[in-house]
């Protein structure tokens, strides 16, 4: 395998993403994965982790890309995938905002397809609200997915450079999934990244669509902040978060109170957590497959949550609310939250928004927070909320 810290900078290294290849960048730095010297596949993250680390230490391969998806429990149809792969590229910028490329014009899909309808997302979170009380949780995180078709190939290329260049600050990202489809998204949430011993998180939860008139945005992004609906949904999951840790952590550094931070769509909660490993064997791998599914993309209690959500959307999640990155023979890595994405075959897409339902949730709310994160994906594909 060869490895190359190249002299192009991230945006330059994501306009050189094609088909096929793994991508994992933002506006500062960006890793380019191509071709598989092997892989690795399981349908239990602890195993998968296990699995890497004896291969890459068998095979000398620095490091491995892939993904996991949303269902880790019995019985999950898509299993985690990861890639040892024949070249990596990296770049880094110093650059807060460096250039980026130009916009790829892309084709209007033919057909579009709301699973559910509009209707039938309000009267699932009616549905889980009630569960909630019903079945002793806490919270579930519900989604809806638009399916379009295409009378062409989709330019997924296109797609990857669109994201990157309206959405700096997140983690555009692209993996190949078994069976021949592409998972591409941007999302603001890093799940986790390990560095020697050093941990750092930054769990999402509670969001507010943003707006283009200055007052309303403003007061938007105070509403969140001052919601106890939404803190209650934050603090469930920064629980879990630290006790998913803290078995592996001599140390951790926990913020008293979420801060309030934006992309272009929407305003979230977010809470950075840093910790220190007690024993350098675990890798980032081990800790993301210890930490996913969170609150932020399940719910709470986990497995009760989970079932919940298979209940009542009428899809198989796959790999969106799964998550994505890489791992290498130290133990470092990085893997972000698969949100603000779809899964894109030859001449069809499906993506996916969900927000977290607390008893306080109001359908109405719920639905107009999955058209604001539809806007990611929507925004790259030249469309508008009316496809939503």
């Amino acid at each position: 395998m060869t490895t190359s810290t190249a002299p192009a900078t991230p945006a330059q290294t994501t306009v050189r993403y094609q088909r096929g290849d793994f991508l994992f960048a933002t506006a500062r730095r960006a890793l380019l994965a191509r071709g598989a010297l092997g892989a690795v596949t399981d349908a239990d993250p602890r195993r998968l982790a296990r699995s890497a680390a004896a291969e890459l230490e068998r095979s000398g391969v620095p490091l491995a890309v892939g993904v996991l998806p949303f269902d880790t429990g019995p019985g999950a149809s898509s299993p985690g995938h990861l890639v040892l792969p024949r070249t990596v590229h990296r770049a880094q910028s110093a650059a807060e905002t460096p250039p980026a490329p130009p916009a790829a014009d892309l084709p209007a899909p033919a057909a579009t397809r709301r699973l559910p309808s509009a209707d039938g997302h309000r009267e699932n979170v009616r549905a889980a609200v009630a569960a909630l009380r019903d079945r002793d949780l806490r919270k579930a995180v519900l989604a809806r997915a638009l399916e379009l078709e295409f009378d062409a190939p989709i330019p997924v290329e296109g797609i990857v450079r669109n994201l990157a260049r309206g959405n700096p600050r997140h983690f555009t990202y692209a993996a190949e999934l078994p069976g021949g489809r592409t998972l591409v998204g941007a999302t603001p949430e890093l799940l986790l990244s390990r560095t020697g011993d050093s941990v750092f998180t930054n769990p999402h939860a509670g969001s507010m669509p943003r707006s283009a008139d200055p007052e309303t945005d403003r007061a938007n992004g105070e509403a969140l902040l001052a919601s106890a609906k939404d803190r209650e949904e934050h603090d469930l999951v920064i629980d879990y978060v630290v006790e998913s840790l803290r078995p592996f952590c001599r140390k951790l550094d926990v913020p008293a109170g979420p801060e309030l931070v934006s992309t272009p769509a929407i305003w979230h909660l977010r809470t950075s957590i840093t910790g220190e490993l007690a024993d350098r064997s675990v890798t980032a791998l081990d800790l993301a497959a210890a930490m996913h599914p969170t609150p932020a993309v399940c719910g709470t209690p986990t497995v009760a949550a989970r079932d919940l959500v298979q209940e009542l959307e009428p899809f198989d999640r796959g790999y969106y609310a799964g998550a994505v990155g890489w791992v290498d023979a130290a133990g470092d890595g990085e893997w972000a939250v698969a949100i603000r994405c779809a899964e894109v075959a030859e001449k069809s897409m499906r993506l996916y928004a969900g927000g977290g339902i607390v008893p306080a949730s109001d359908p109405d709310t719920e639905y107009r927070e999955t058209i604001a994160k539809f806007r990611t994906l929507l925004g790259a594909m030249g469309l508008d909320d009316s496809a939503s």
